[in-house]
């Protein structure tokens, strides 16, 4: 079962990520840490809050629920759509998970006291960089930020596509570049370049890139069929992305990933990740899910199934994949932690009219 999505996501989002620490309610700690009580039955239901798309991960929630025989109820939508709800319900939110697909939401509604601290044990499943320095979130699979290209338009991507972002102003890529900007992982990347470049630098490159006219599109899926069809010559995508279309359509799909070499906020590397709320109704339950999500089993669903790269040791990836260890010698170094200020990197984008 699934809630209906909320419409006017980003202008309450922006609004209620702004004012996070102000609309957190206070109740009594008992009554904050909810669920069962000693020697009370367990509730078999659970309630997510998911930013990741039901085509993503509809199949392993239907997966643990066929496994475990508890009931699922999900709440689909944006990631910052879904950070917002959470901080305008506070603790009277009916959530037990927020399932994000970027870190940036997750801090956000970390940063207004809203999720519980994970028990270590399932914390140390993953590297520890993957995972809330302070323990209330942990990483459930990688995706690495790329460039999606023609292969046809570009048979030299090493000497004809930009060493890092900033290349992309030059006039040359008047017109061929698409990019996304009201995506979650678009704008956890901006985030990551306001940390990174500084608040006047990335200012000037989003500034400079709309110069160039990027086409703009709603996805990632939509961008990669737009460069793989030839109607633009590259775009700025998730990795995994590309893989669906490659396994849909096979080896003849006319597009291909280039990881930006450059080190900047390009070549970021980041995590879908899972936090439970304090004022979840089914604790254990929740604590289930995310266990399952980091079982074997769920990591190997992300290698195979979404082309993600797995947080948990000792599972395969598919082949073609660049190995995540060969990535992040290339990739920026940033702590996950600098990416929860998503709400102002959308203020910056409403500002400068990349979007509205």
């Amino acid at each position: 079962m699934k809630y209906p999505e909320g419409r006017g996501w980003l202008v309450m989002g922006l609004a209620l990520l702004m004012l996070a620490s102000g609309l957190v309610a206070c109740r009594p700690a008992a009554e904050v840490a909810g669920g069962a009580g000693e020697g009370e039955p367990r509730t078999e239901s659970l309630v997510i809050y998911s930013g990741r798309s039901e085509s993503l991960v509809g199949p392993i929630i239907e997966q643990f629920e066929q496994e475990t025989g508890i009931k699922v109820k999900v709440r689909y939508g944006n990631t910052a759509e879904l950070a917002g709800v959470l901080l305008e319900e506070g603790v009277n939110s009916p959530a037990d998970i927020f399932y994000a697909q970027d870190p940036g939401g997750l801090g956000a509604v970390q940063a207004a006291g809203l999720l519980a601290q994970l028990p270590a044990g399932l914390l140390a499943q993953v590297p520890e960089r993957f995972a809330s320095e302070t323990g209330e979130w942990v990483g459930i699979s990688g995706r690495a930020r790329t460039v999606v290209y023609n292969n046809e338009s570009i048979s030299n991507p090493g000497e004809q596509l930009p060493q890092e972002l900033s290349g992309f102003t030059d006039p040359a890529w008047r017109g061929r570049l698409g990019w996304a900007p009201t995506n979650g992982s678009f704008q956890a990347m901006v985030t990551g370049m306001r940390a990174i470049w500084g608040e006047e630098e990335t200012r000037t490159w989003l500034a400079e890139i709309q110069t160039n006219e990027p086409a703009v599109y709603q996805s990632n899926s939509a961008i990669v069929a737009a460069v793989g069809a030839g109607e633009i010559d590259a775009g700025l995508v998730n990795h995994y992305y590309l893989y669906r279309f490659l396994a849909e359509e096979g080896e003849d799909f006319g597009a291909r990933n280039y990881f930006l070499p450059g080190g900047g906020p390009g070549s970021l590397i980041m995590v879908s990740g899972a936090g439970q709320l304090k004022s979840a109704e089914n604790q254990e339950n929740g604590l289930e899910f995310i266990r399952f999500l980091l079982s074997t089993a769920g990591q190997q669903y992300f290698a195979d199934q979404t082309f993600e790269y797995p947080l948990v040791a000792g599972v395969s990836t598919v082949a073609g994949l660049p190995p995540l260890v060969e990535l992040d010698k290339q990739a920026v170094d940033i702590e996950l932690s600098q990416l929860a200020d998503v709400a102002g990197t959308q203020e910056m984008l409403l500002s400068l009219g990349v979007i509205d």
